[in-house]
């Protein structure tokens, strides 16, 4: 279990990951040794996964928003494994989701313009045999838009 210490620690690793150890101590007031371990706590129990860079869509041409909802013609395991492992493989669709309801998965698919998006559909995504129906939805303005979990 994580105390009110570790929450801390996660949010400022959460605002800022390259901060050192040193500078995470003075914050805590924690010692260096303590900071570290507390990290390599929540790192081992699998609370921090891993580290990345926050990228600015816009500036490297993946500014257009796509929310596409797809509905599989079959329902086995087979179907959707095989759906899934090709999902993954797309490297437009930054996040999948199965969900409940009239459709099967939810794609967050990044590209550059509509131009784009259609080649995507055409050459990539609906190329999926599995496929039955595909929704999509483009974003008008990202509202909000949060990388840090609040725990």
């Amino acid at each position: 279990m994580i105390d009110a210490i570790d929450k801390k620690l996660i949010k400022l690793l959460q605002e800022n990951s390259k901060q050192t150890n040193k500078e995470l101590s003075l914050q805590l007031n924690l010692s260096v040794t303590a900071v570290y371990e507390r990290i390599k706590k929540l790192e081992k129990a699998g609370i921090i996964q891993r580290y990345v860079a926050v990228v600015n869509k816009e500036k490297v041409d993946r500014g257009f928003v796509v929310f596409c909802q797809i509905k599989l013609v079959l329902h086995t395991k087979e179907y959707l494994t095989k759906f899934e492992n090709e999902v993954i493989a797309l490297h437009e669709v930054i996040e999948c989701y199965h969900i409940s309801g009239e459709y099967d998965y939810l794609l967050k698919i990044l590209v550059k313009d509509m131009a784009a998006f259609r080649e995507f559909m055409v050459t990539k995504l609906t190329t999926l045999k599995h496929i039955g129906s595909t929704q999509s939805s483009f974003s008008i303005n990202e509202v909000k838009c949060e990388t840090a979990l609040r725990v």
